[in-house]
């Protein structure tokens, strides 16, 4: 079972010792290691002064109604050039939960300002992130928005046998959220296990959709996952659907939602034309 990190955003920097009678070379890797820890907490701390949410629309799968829309995590300062470098370093830096108490947070904003037909807000969880206590906490600015917010948990952090976490799940969905699997069939990993019942929400992981309407085994395998989530009332969406050809593939084999560049591309706040 994942345990919590044992200090939440303890700098990283500080477990770089040196310990008496180490060889002069390795005392030159030490400290060039803790340069550059400190250089990535620098370049951390500025994308965190400048993060942004970007927003990508989710649609109903049959009539290209809007939906809602994922929040994506953006920094205007380009010292980590992607949000996958952001991560990256919030993870190496143990800063995983200020990272994610800044996404909730600008979100959290955004959606008080929005209009309620704007649809659904689906915002992506590490699984750090199930153990900060704010999350839980119904005072935090999240939790007083939970109606329209769906939180994705990707299946690679399966839920299956992670009793703590379906807590933590169960938790969230009391103070409103509904939840979502992200990234299923990521690698066709896990495909023969998955049961759709901790979420509202399935989604797709883009590999899986890419080429659909050329590929009969990820048909099989989506359509598998369509019929178990329609008997459980859970909702599937495509995510990163680029051709019409595999949109009208999705629509076929039981998508109920799309998502994708051909829907729209990610865009600051509700700034698309649906």
């Amino acid at each position: 079972m994942p345990t919590p990190p044992r200090a939440p955003d303890s700098p990283a920097v500080e477990s770089v010792g040196f310990a008496v009678g180490t060889h002069p070379h390795q005392l030159f890797e030490a400290s060039d290691a803790a340069y550059h820890l400190r250089e990535l907490e620098d370049k951390l701390q500025r994308c965190l002064a400048t993060l942004t949410l970007h927003f990508q629309p989710i649609v109903h799968a049959s009539t290209r109604a809007r939906f809602g829309y994922e929040a994506l995590l953006r920094c205007t300062d380009k010292a980590l050039p992607h949000p996958g470098a952001i991560l990256d370093a919030a993870e190496r830096l143990e800063k995983i939960t200020t990272l994610g108490r800044n996404v909730r947070a600008h979100a959290a904003k955004v959606i008080a300002n929005a209009p309620p037909e704007r649809g659904l807000i689906f915002i992506n969880l590490h699984l750090l992130d199930l153990f900060d206590k704010q999350l839980l906490s119904p005072f935090a600015p999240l939790s007083k928005v939970a109606s329209r917010v769906v939180l994705e948990i990707t299946e690679r952090v399966s839920l299956e046998g992670q009793l703590d976490l379906r807590y933590r799940v169960a938790e969230l969905r009391e103070l409103g959220f509904q939840i979502a699997i992200d990234d299923l069939g990521g690698g066709h990993a896990r495909m023969g296990t998955f049961t759709p019942l901790d979420c509202d929400f399935v989604k797709l992981d883009m590999s899986l959709v890419r080429d659909v309407d050329k590929h009969q085994m990820k048909q099989r395998l989506i359509r598998s996952v369509t019929q178990l989530c329609r008997q459980q009332g859970t909702q599937v969406i495509g995510e990163g659907v680029e051709t019409e050809a595999e949109a009208a593939v999705l629509v076929d084999l039981g998508c109920d939602l799309l998502q994708g560049y051909l829907i729209a591309k990610p865009a600051p706040p509700f700034c698309d034309a649906l």
